[in-house]
């Protein structure tokens, strides 16, 4: 058995509940990794307080995780056990329900297009920090087709996906001119992600802001009122849904083992750097805790849970049973 959050009915962060589930068996294209490490994101808080994807009660929530794989399908040819990975496991472009079983929990399932190799220079809880994060950041850029020597305007840049959008455009995509917005206590630190310029939204309003920008990229769904600083016909990207202006585009993510790899030289030469937020890693006894600060709006990069239980059983993965034996249902706890 392993140990796992979970919630059986929609609402706030006091539905969750800490309870034993039978460890997954990995099926043919699958993995089985003991987590030592997960991100908690937006998308995770919205689908426990209501029905915005198709699924099951129980859900143990969690997309982004970094662990060791312990034991595979018969299909798999890229990783090996020892190896340590991360990934989101959520594909929410996929057909049908979304995972039961999420990376709040000791081990987890997971196809192994869907992961990577994690970096050699971050730690599991670094590497957490970044899948979702970063597969948004990046299907933002594609959507609304950024150019090499745009100037951009970024809402949001404190933000887990905000902070990667800086740090993307300055160092992968060319960008000319970086500006981002956040409030007075961040500022010094969006500076140092490499924002050419800061504006503290507490003081300077849109409409004060007098240059125009080629690409307008709005983390926070406030496009509505962002809008006023693109130029004519700029690409305005918002990565909530619905976007609050009607001429902005959504955009949402490719969950993709194979993008994250693309990262891995950028991640290990320092020019992207994961940020975990600084009230963190949470322990795994602590995510009620971790999701109460998420629903501040508050985190400074990304919240990250860490210190999962080592159970006896991680030391004999060897020995599990065959998948057929193994419930595949979500148990009774």
């Amino acid at each position: 058995m392993m140990k796992a959050w979970f919630y059986e009915e929609y609402g706030p962060k006091e539905v969750l509940k800490l309870g034993d589930f039978p460890i997954p068996a990995p099926q043919h294209n699958q993995l089985l990794i003991k987590v030592r490490a997960a991100a908690l994101n937006p998308i995770d808080c919205k689908r426990r307080q209501r029905p915005i994807f198709p699924s099951d009660f129980p859900v143990v929530p969690g997309c982004d995780l970094a662990g060791v794989v312990v034991a595979k399908g018969s299909g798999v040819t890229k990783f090996n056990n020892g190896d340590a990975v991360y990934g989101n496991i959520q594909d929410f472009n996929a057909e049908g329900k979304l995972k039961q079983l999420g990376t709040l929990a000791e081990f987890i399932v997971v196809e192994e297009s869907l992961v990577a190799t994690k970096p050699k220079n971050l730690s599991f809880e670094e590497a957490a920090s970044l899948p979702l994060a970063v597969q948004t950041a990046i299907e933002g850029f594609k959507t609304g087709g950024f150019k090499v020597g745009q100037n951009i305007f970024v809402v949001g840049g404190a933000g887990g996906v905000g902070t990667l959008v800086i740090q993307l455009a300055k160092h992968l995509y060319g960008a000319s001119n970086v500006v981002a917005t956040t409030s007075t206590p961040k500022v010094e630190f969006v500076k140092i992600l490499g924002a050419d310029k800061v504006i503290d939204y507490t003081k300077t309003s849109y409409e004060e802001i007098e240059e125009k920008y080629d690409f307008l990229y709005d983390t926070i769904g406030d496009c509505k009122k962002s809008f006023v600083v693109a130029k004519e016909d700029a690409p305005i990207v918002d990565i909530t849904w619905p976007p609050s202006h009607p001429g902005a585009v959504y955009s949402s993510l490719t969950v993709s083992g194979e993008n994250l790899e693309k990262l891995r030289p950028y991640l290990e030469n320092g020019k992207l750097k994961s940020l975990i937020d600084p009230t963190g890693p949470y322990y795994f006894s602590d995510v009620i805790e971790a999701f109460r600060h998420l629903e501040t709006g508050r985190a400074r990069g990304k919240v990250v849970v860490s210190g999962f239980p080592s159970p006896k059983s991680c030391d004999n993965m060897d020995k599990l049973p065959p998948p057929e034996m193994v419930p595949q249902e979500m148990p009774v706890y």
